[in-house]
Order: C-alpha cells, then structure tokens, then sequence
C-alpha cells in the first residue's frame, strides 16, 4: 500500500471524465487499497480516483466516528435521489475551503465491488452527500463549480497563497474533515 497524492484546485487533470473500470484484477485491488489509505491519512471522509491521478469509476468513503466503516463504490450510477440537504462541504483537492452546497437528502446507489458484482445500496444524510460529492469528481467536476464566479476566484487565490507559504515552511492542516 501507498499514499498517494492528491491533485489540488485548479489542477486541470481534476477535469478529467473518468472511464469505467473494465478490469477487476490485483492492480484494481492495490489502487483501491491506496485510496483508503489516502483517504484516512489526508484525513478525509471521502476520495474519488480522479483526484489522485487514476481517472477510472472508483469511489472510496468512510463517514463513520470510528473509521471502521469503509465503502467502495466502483462504476457507481444514482438510480434516485431525494429531498433536500444543504450544508457545508469541503473537499481534499480544495483544502481547507468550506462552502454551502445544496444536494439530495437521500440516493440509491448501484455500483461494483472490487471483485466486479454489482450492488445497490441506499445512502442518506453525509453519506448521501459525500457519494453525491464523490460522483460528481468522476465527471471532472468539483464543489467549487456550485458556487459564484467571485467565490471560486477568492478560494483560488487562497489557495494560491496558502501554496506558497507552505512552500516556504512546513504547515500544519485542521481538524475538519473533506471529501
């Protein structure tokens, strides 16, 4: 298992369209593993594999207190959505950014496991968004994109400028937790 890295905004390659997964072999297996791996070091809640540079259907989430409840959503399509959930989110490619997004209160997800059998399962509060969230990276797109012109242009300067300090010295991250 490794860590990998995860691509910050506005790294264009975060625009990429992931393919499908075709292949349910070692090498899926060891990418799976990795983002989990990722996920929980960064720490984040949830991960998509567009964001560490493998543009294929790949989802990794825990939302669990206790960390010990992990999902893995490979090819996954919402077959519904409902209702109304609004809140704060961030993302691990946007660090250290929060904004309100409006999502569906509840999905039903279909989806593959790593061995290739397709599940359906249903997912309701912070699991709901962060699927929704998630997805949403599989088509190159990003939480930033649901705000105004303006917001997206202060959070990238700020990200811009939180780049070059840490270049400058080592820093240290929040205790909030990002997709």
């Amino acid at each position: 298992m490794a860590l990998r890295t995860v691509l910050e905004y506005p790294d264009p390659r975060l625009r990429t369209r992931a393919a499908p997964v075709t292949r349910f072999d070692a090498p899926l297996a060891d990418v799976v593993r990795d983002m989990f791996e990722t996920m929980y070091a960064a720490p984040g809640i949830g991960l998509a594999a567009t964001q560490i540079d493998v543009h294929q259907r790949i989802i990794v989430i825990d939302v669990s207190e206790g960390r010990n409840e992990p999902v893995l959503l490979i090819n996954p399509t919402l077959l519904s959505a409902e209702g109304d959930a609004s809140g704060e989110e961030g993302c691990l490619s946007v660090p250290g950014i929060y904004d309100e997004v409006k999502r569906a209160a509840r999905v039903r997800v279909r989806a593959q496991d790593v061995k290739g059998e397709w599940f359906e399962r249903d997912c309701e509060e912070t699991l709901a968004v962060c699927v929704q969230h998630e997805m949403d990276h599989l088509e190159g797109k990003l939480f930033v994109d649901y705000l105004s012109d303006l917001k997206r242009l202060r959070i990238r300067k700020k990200l811009d400028k939180g780049r070059r300090e840490r270049a400058a010295r080592s820093g240290a991250g929040g205790a909030r937790r990002a997709y």
